[in-house]
């Protein structure tokens, strides 16, 4: 199944919930809470849904890099100041 697809049945499928459950509660105000936690959640995963596929870093990799170097245990290399 595509997602739009999916997203459409969801969005479809949340609507009968809240109408259901208007239709058998008669609470207005339950039904407000549950319609507007639909919208909150279609906002998310319409910003959301497109970074799903996302597998690589956010930012560059700096390829020098070690999380266990020697300036850890010792402190930093370079104490001085800039400009010193």
């Amino acid at each position: 199944m595509k997602r739009p697809l999916a997203y459409l049945l969801a969005a479809v499928g949340h609507i009968l919930l809240v109408v259901i459950y208007f239709v058998l509660s008669d609470d207005a105000a339950g039904t407000t809470m549950l319609l507007g936690f639909g919208i909150a959640m279609a906002f998310v995963i319409w910003i959301l849904a497109p970074t799903v596929d996302d597998v690589g870093p956010t930012a560059p990799v700096d390829p020098a890099w070690h999380e266990r170097s020697d300036e850890s245990e010792t402190g930093p290399a370079n104490t001085q100041p800039a400009g010193h």
